[in-house]
């Protein structure tokens, strides 16, 4: 099965210079861990709600804009990556998301608890990212 069978294409997507505060407040709104990052369109990285809490544990203004606390380096997938391969990607990065993506232009997004719902034997690959001990963040 391909990931684009399963992935959401209702994405929620934020500008690298609207701020932290405005982030967590849309993904509170819609219940999301992550948003996507675009600048003219294009992926630019991904926010999740890990990144916000370390950056108030850093005490990090919640005026302090998304492009200084994203993650740049985003693991993308195309809409043909199996369940499999997402999978695998996801635990060899320890990550629980991907944003899917055509031409740097994200199209959807796959999580975890996405590949889960369908595939029984990516269960096994998959629970190890909830038994990862959870790093600690550092005040100040």
């Amino acid at each position: 099965m391909k990931v684009k069978e399963i992935m959401s294409a209702k994405l929620k997507k934020i500008e690298p210079d609207e701020t932290i505060r405005f982030a967590a407040q849309i993904m509170n709104k819609y219940g999301i861990g992550s948003l996507i990052v675009v600048d003219s369109f294009e992926l630019s990285g991904i926010i999740t709600e890990r990144d916000i809490l370390k950056a108030f544990a850093e005490g990090k203004s919640p005026d302090t804009p998304v492009k200084s606390i994203m993650t740049r380096k985003v693991v993308m997938i195309t809409p043909d990556t199996t369940l499999e391969q997402a999978a695998k990607l996801m635990t060899k990065h320890k990550i629980k998301r991907l944003p899917v993506c055509k031409e740097n232009v994200c199209v959807g997004i796959v999580t975890a608890t996405d590949l889960m719902k369908y595939e029984d034997t990516l269960v096994g690959n998959l629970a190890s990212l909830y038994m990862l001990p959870r790093k600690k963040i550092g005040a100040g």
